[in-house]
């Protein structure tokens, strides 16, 4: 099994509604897209200098899916928006 782990920074500028949005988005994407094994979406609530403000665990059977998911349409759709509105994102993916 893959793990896909994002981690996001949000501008400030409608920082709330914009954390609210992607959530969404990202949350919709588990019946979109067949490739996708599971996603959870958590917003921090630490609110520290050093935390994000938004992270993403999802899974994949292999890394053909995980491939899958980062041409896929409708994932593209959601990464244009999160560009739009973030800062900086990390990412790790590994082997489970």
């Amino acid at each position: 099994m893959i793990v896909h782990i994002v981690m996001f920074k949000f501008k400030d500028e409608k920082k709330e509604a914009n954390i609210e949005e992607v959530t969404s988005r990202l949350n919709a994407l588990v019946d979109l897209i067949p490739a996708l094994k599971s996603m959870e979406v958590g917003v921090d609530f630490n609110k520290s200098e050093r935390a994000f403000d938004l992270s993403l665990y999802s899974t994949f059977w292999d890394k053909e899916d995980l491939q899958a998911y980062a041409v896929h349409a409708e994932h593209l759709k959601v990464v244009e928006l999160i560009k739009e509105v973030t800062l900086e994102a990390k990412v790790v993916d590994y082997v489970l």
